[in-house]
């Protein structure tokens, strides 16, 4: 297949209107339909535009040039895939500019009880493409050529590929109604919640999902899921609404599975050459989901092309490549990423049964242009030895025909723990930096956390490391010196700061609310009890937004503390600060 020519993607004529420049109003229609979705594109191949958006929809959603011209480009495999029939892909780009759409009160509500890895993407989106390429002897070119592309912030791919199936062949026959009917429904949607079990209809059938929680456990059993008395027809149950089938997407690489982890971990440039976009954005977001519960922090593109905004970004030599995943199919950017340390490359998947054959570990002076040979290309030696009981023991269950989600738990658990192993030590270290709470005093600032000390880290490991919960031997200290330099170890320091900063500051408000503030009223200014009443104002509000872990009986009682200041103070400072 082509990709377009000449001056880059066009807006072909929306059957729906063209989209105007506005974001929608806040109280708009859209509101439940913006908190699973931002927006739905179709992209069409036109014979003198190549790539065109044909239509947005809402009609109102507004996309920046340069975000519309990714679109439109990363909806369509490239000419080195030959996708014929149907075929289903991710991509993800970077927003451009600030907010497009009010914030809702359930995006920040959702996001707060959800695992950090699937909380909105504050600065990207992703892509869900349904692309059908058929015969058509109308057409001049002689094939039909159309995208049905869901673009959102959630990273549900698993939902979002069931909603494609159900959507994109009705509307591939019926086009343009049919959208609009299916978008009015995701716009009666509830909420997703986490931790609750939804059931969302869709062109007369019942999608059941359970959105997760941060409180869910990943060894316990899947979600029990709602009764079916009183739903027909009876619902189609997901068993996750982001999980891949995970040993399907590593049958090639299983030999190298703790390899690929330690590059991750690390941030590594990892470059991943695939047959098609299907099979390139599954590798790079099993990939990505091997280091949870830890979020992956460094950026990752499940297909990428020349065409990408980022594209000089990603691959200038001018400085060393960035900690960024890519998923490619152009055999181009073997050449053009010469420089990268790690380059996976591998063939067609092969029908399920027996064990495919492992890609061989190859030295990078190995890659060529044209010819080269599935292999992971690298000359990274690991910190850890290879654990050579997962491989046999996934290998006996392909002797045994275990079914691959029994697999996928194998593997998914593997990873999981080996995980757990290497962040619990960190997580002790980080506990005990958090100020004793006997030194939290109502009328004084709160002390300050600790600062984190690589060298005192490292000396706890020999009483509290890794080998308490982890058989395999290794350099545990060599890894953990290097993953100091990593995106994720910046990323987890970070959020793992934010929530100990958030539980000092919750802490030090229930101190204040069970004080006697009648009594510290009494030798205090009137500038000093202002203060006072301002800062529990805005603590008030930070935890009414969920900011803060504090308990309702304390915001009652910080409600009626803000009133008892205010009604001991004049009633010319009592007008200005107005009601609690």
């Amino acid at each position: 297949m082509d990709q377009g020519s000449g001056a880059g993607p066009h807006r072909a004529r929306g059957r729906l209107g063209a989209p105007s420049c506005g974001a929608r109003a806040p109280g708009a229609p859209w509101a439940r339909f913006s908190a699973w979705l931002e927006c739905v594109c179709v992209v069409t191949f036109d014979l003198e535009l190549g790539q065109a958006l044909e239509l947005v929809y809402p009609s109102d959603f507004q996309l920046t040039d340069k975000e519309k011209s990714s679109i439109c480009y990363l909806s369509f495999p490239d000419s080195h895939s030959g996708c014929l029939g149907d075929t289903q892909f991710i991509f993800r780009i970077r927003r451009c500019g600030g907010q497009r759409r009010p914030w809702h009160t359930d995006d920040r509500h959702c996001d707060v009880g959800a695992p950090v890895s699937l909380q909105r993407e504050p600065a990207h989106y992703f892509g869900y493409v349904y692309f059908r390429q058929v015969k058509d002897g109308s057409v001049k070119r002689g094939y039909f050529q159309k995208s049905l592309v869901l673009v959102s912030r959630l990273p549900f791919v698993r939902l979002f590929q069931a909603l494609l199936s159900l959507v994109a062949p009705e509307y591939f026959d019926k086009l343009a109604p049919c959208l609009e009917a299916v978008c009015s429904e995701v716009d009666q949607w509830p909420a997703p919640v986490p931790g609750r079990t939804l059931n969302l209809p869709v062109m007369g059938v019942v999608l059941q999902v359970h959105i997760p929680s941060r409180t869910d456990t990943p060894e316990s059993a899947p979600p029990k899921q709602c009764s079916h008395k009183n739903l027909l027809p009876a619902p189609v149950v997901l068993t996750s609404v982001h999980e891949l089938d995970l040993f399907r997407c590593f049958r090639p690489v299983l030999a190298h599975v703790q390899l690929l982890w330690e590059l991750l971990l690390l941030g590594e440039p990892l470059l991943v050459l695939a047959p098609s976009p299907a099979v390139s954005s599954e590798m790079v977001l099993a990939l990505t989901s091997c280091l949870q519960p830890l979020k992956f922090c460094c950026d990752y593109r499940p297909y990428f092309t020349v065409h990408d905004s980022e594209f000089k970004e990603f691959t200038t030599r001018t400085q060393a490549p960035p900690s960024v995943l890519l998923g490619v199919t152009n055999p181009f950017f073997i050449k053009t990423l010469q420089h990268w340390p790690h380059v996976l490359r591998i063939g067609e998947p092969k029908m399920p049964g027996d064990l495919p054959k492992q890609v061989k570990l190859k030295k990078p002076s190995r890659l060529k242009t044209l010819d080269t040979k599935p292999g992971l290309y690298t000359a990274y030696t690991t910190y850890l030895h290879r654990d050579k009981a997962l491989l046999r023991r996934l290998l006996k269950g392909l002797q045994k025909k275990r079914p691959s989600d029994v697999q996928t738990a194998v593997l998914r658990r593997h990873l999981l723990e080996l995980t757990q192993s290497f962040i619990l030590p960190l997580e002790h270290y980080m506990a005990s930096l958090m100020p004793l709470q006997k030194s939290i005093t109502p009328w004084k600032t709160p002390p300050q956390i600790h600062p984190f000390r690589q060298d005192d880290f490292l000396r706890s490991l020999e009483h509290s490391g890794p080998q308490l919960t982890c058989l395999l031997k290794g350099d545990w200290l060599g890894l953990y010196r290097r993953f100091f330099k990593s995106p994720h170890f910046d990323g987890w320091y970070r959020q793992r700061h934010k929530e100990m900063a958030q539980k000092l500051e919750a802490l030090h408000l229930e101190a204040i609310c069970e004080a006697n503030i009648e009594i510290w009223m009494k030798d205090k200014s009137e500038v000093e009890v202002v203060d006072l009443v301002l800062k529990l104002r805005e603590r008030l509000v930070r935890a009414q937004g969920h900011q803060l872990p504090v308990k309702e009986a304390t915001l009652k009682r910080a409600r009626l503390y803000i009133e008892t200041v205010i009604g001991s103070l004049p009633k010319d400072l009592q007008a200005i600060l107005g009601p609690p």
